[in-house]
Order: structure tokens, then C-alpha cells, then sequence
């Protein structure tokens, strides 16, 4: 049976979990920032500050996709797969088709020139009209409302914050991987299970088609005046076909070291996180040095971190 936490993460030492302390004190020294290792639902290593609220930019995104499902599981909505249109906005008719899974997965067409569903683009003003919509038109509620009332149960020690302007969200490493540790266990927290196991397993895998093309070279078409998560409507990476999901990235030849199952969040300035459901393992880190998104690179930075990881809990 699975182990979660009370009001604190319990520590255990990491020979009592299986793991061997060495690659986890330098998996710490080379990765730097701030880091929590969760194993078997207890934290083995843990390192800078573990209390501090930081800006987790990107990696907050599969945070929004919880709550979609927390809107689909309250009726709040039909599915993942309901229209924009449905909640009142203005779209183009070429935007009319329109879901919150298109915007989940970065193929929503949104202030790109194709239509949705027919394109990947890594979209921060689409992301902004996934939030908005959400939390103004779906919840009707302010963010941190809306996030406290539905993850209440999974015992955030130090609280989830919003930024007003674009809701980008701040949360300590430990409470970060509460969210990792929520989603490794499908759902289910402490006996009960808050959301129903289908949406793990429908949605937690890539969505992205590996045959889709990249959006094509356009100006930003923002008609709707939603402005910006942080970045523009096509950036970050070429990558995302094949192993873009609901906000994840899946390990599909992404890491040779991982196991397949293996699935991350990323932000931009070094804050990801990396769930391997076959270990029992969470590993996040804010400021850390995790490099750029090369797949396939044995010696990328993420690489080598996940295989330390990997090489302390065998």
C-alpha cells in the first residue's frame, strides 16, 4: 500500500528505502538549487531551501490540468474535450472547434495560423486563455480558491500562490512534490480517491501525435487580448510530438536513462520535476541546473541527474 504524508513529508534515511546516499549527495552538488527526492511516499534527500515559495514558471502548467479534471469529475464541464466556444468566447471561425484538450496539450491553434488540433506550438498565450478560462468561466473562483478547495486533501504544508496578472504559480520544492506524488498515485491520497483512476490512466501518456507537424513561422495573433504566461505563441522548443501530454513530458527515448514510465515537468530557470511511477520516485528542484530539452542526448544535464537517480535507487 502506498505511503503518503501527514502534515509533514517523514524522512527516512535512503539505505532504508534501498537507496544508496552517494549518487544522491552528488546528484545535489551537480543538479545545486533546491531539491526534495521522494521515494516510497517518504523524502531520502532533501537540500537547500525547502520552505521558500518559488516561481515554478512552466512547470506549474500540469497543475492547471489537475483542475480540469477536478472541473470534468464536478460536472462542472462534459469532458476534456468541451469547447472554448461554450464559455462565451469570441473565437475566429477557424478557433470554433476549439477544446480545453487542445489547449492542454499545446495544439489549440490559438493565436497561430492553423486551425486547432492541426499543429504543435509551445503557446504561452494559449496556456493564459486555458487559465482564464478555467478559473474565470469554468470555477469561477480565484486561483488560490479554486486550487485549496480541490487539493485540499493532499495536505500542502506551505500553501499554493498565484501571481495576480498571469496566475503563474508559486509553491515550495516538498509541496511541489505532493502534486508529483498525487499523480504517481493516480489520484488516490491517503485511502481515498479524490479523482478517478480513468483520467490517469486516459491522460497521463502523450496526447501529441509524433507525426504532427510544427506550427508554421507566424506573428503572434492574440485577437482576444489575453496577453501572455510568460513567453510567446510559438517558443521554448521544436519538441513535443510524441511525448507532449496534458501538460507533461513523457519519456519516449527523452531520457535514455529513465525507465519508460518516466514523466517530467518543466520550467524555464531550472524548475522541473520527475516522476518515475515504477520506483516510487519523486525528484524536484527549483534553480537548478537541468539544461536545455535535448532528447535522446545521453549527456544532457537532466540525463545525467536522472541517471544518478537512478543509480542510487535500483
Amino acid at each position: 500500500m502506498a505511503r503518503f504524508p501527514g502534515t509533514h513529508w517523514d524522512y527516512r534515511n535512503p539505505q532504508s528505502q534501498k537507496c544508496a546516499p552517494a549518487p544522491l549527495l552528488q546528484l545535489a552538488v551537480e543538479l545545486g538549487g533546491n531539491g526534495c527526492v521522494i521515494r516510497n511516499g517518504y523524502a531520502i534527500h532533501m537540500w537547500g531551501a525547502q520552505h521558500e515559495h518559488f516561481d515554478w514558471l512552466s512547470s506549474a502548467k500540469p497543475l492547471l490540468s489537475t483542475l480540469l479534471f477536478f472541473a470534468v469529475a464536478e460536472k462542472r464541464i462534459a469532458s476534456v474535450d468541451a469547447r472554448l466556444i461554450d464559455a462565451g468566447w469570441d473565437l475566429k471561425e477557424k478557433d470554433r472547434t476549439m477544446t480545453f484538450a487542445h489547449l492542454a496539450n499545446m495544439v489549440s491553434g490559438y493565436a497561430r495560423p492553423e486551425a486547432p488540433g492541426a499543429a504543435f506550438a509551445y503557446n504561452d498565450f494559449a496556456f493564459n486563455l486555458y487559465q482564464k478560462t478555467l478559473f474565470d468561466r469554468v470555477f469561477q473562483e480565484a486561483p488560490q480558491a479554486a486550487a485549496a478547495k480541490r487539493l485540499g486533501a493532499i495536505g500542502l504544508e506551505d500553501g499554493l500562490r498565484f501571481r495576480p496578472s498571469n496566475r503563474r504559480l508559486s509553491a515550495t520544492v516538498r509541496d511541489f512534490c505532493r502534486i508529483g506524488w498525487f499523480w504517481l498515485n493516480r489520484g488516490r491520497w491517503r485511502g481515498r480517491q479524490l479523482l478517478p483512476e480513468s483520467f490517469f490512466r486516459d491522460y497521463c501518456r502523450p496526447h501529441v501525435p509524433p507525426n504532427l507537424p510544427h506550427t508554421a513561422k507566424a506573428d503572434t495573433a492574440d485577437y482576444l487580448n489575453i496577453g501572455t504566461f510568460g513567453g510567446g505563441s510559438d517558443h521554448f522548443t521544436n519538441c513535443g510530438p510524441g511525448i507532449y501530454g496534458f501538460n507533461w513530458w513523457f519519456n519516449r527515448g527523452v531520457w535514455p536513462a529513465a525507465p519508460p514510465d518516466a514523466f517530467m515537468s518543466i520550467g524555464a530557470g531550472g524548475n522541473c520535476a520527475v516522476m518515475i511511477p515504477s520506483r516510487q520516485l519523486v525528484l524536484a528542484c527549483t534553480r537548478g541546473k537541468w539544461g536545455p530539452l535535448t532528447p535522446g542526448d545521453p549527456e544532457a544535464p537532466t540525463n545525467r541527474h536522472i541517471r544518478l537517480l537512478m543509480e542510487s535507487c535500483r
